[in-house]
């Protein structure tokens, strides 16, 4: 098992750093291999709906985008880290996770996706909403924890204060850890679900 970790933070040892390293050692106890790429301090262009990708196989913008796309492809399970600004996860963050879903062509069904969200008080909700609906539209499982996956802090550190918020993080870790294995178990037994060939309408017609 691996998964793929992305800190969308600028700051490389904030809060969302410690919800992720958090969890990083519940995966580590658990035999599962992590990477972790930060995201958050890159210069990251949003996408121009330029449809090349889906001539190159790949973003037209070649940067982290590109990176991480076999990272992606390898990985049984993401965790998408993000700080809270305006009750909403990081801009640069969002153009990449937007890119990056968009441009692969790769099938990412039954992969595991976890978003984590940290905030000095509001907005998590909001944030942690936003941040699953890239996983929700590309057939991939959704872990769960205890609470919504959220710490608080505001100075960096400040988060390892938050108990609950660091409890919920292992929770979190040991749940994805299950739900990755079972679902390996499930593909090796049954293979994945059947895809029916894609309906796309608009309210034109």
């Amino acid at each position: 098992m691996k998964v793929l970790m992305i800190n969308g933070s600028p700051r490389p040892h904030g809060n969302t750093a410690a919800a992720l390293e958090e969890m990083e050692k519940i995966f580590a106890a658990e035999g599962v291999e992590t990477e972790q790429l930060q995201i958050g301090n890159k210069v990251v262009r949003g996408c121009i709906a330029c449809g090349k990708c889906g001539e190159l196989g790949r973003c037209v913008f070649d940067d982290a985008v590109n990176e991480t796309a076999p990272k992606l492809a390898e990985c049984d399970g993401l965790v998408v880290g993000s700080p809270v600004y305006y009750a909403s996860a990081n801009a640069t963050l969002l153009a990449f996770l937007t890119r990056l879903f968009y441009s692969t062509p790769f099938d990412k069904t039954m992969k595991v996706g976890a978003a984590v969200v940290a905030a000095r008080r509001g907005g998590l909700s909001a944030s942690f909403d936003e941040l699953n609906k890239f996983f929700t539209i590309s057939g991939m499982a959704v872990a769960s924890s205890q609470y919504w996956n959220s710490v608080h802090g505001r100075e960096p550190g400040q988060a390892l204060q938050d108990a609950e918020g660091m409890q919920t993080m292992r929770t979190l870790a040991r749940n994805m850890t299950f739900l990755m294995r079972s679902i390996q178990l499930g593909k090796e037994r049954y293979g994945l679900p059947e895809h029916e060939k894609r309906v796309a309408t608009h309210f034109i017609r």
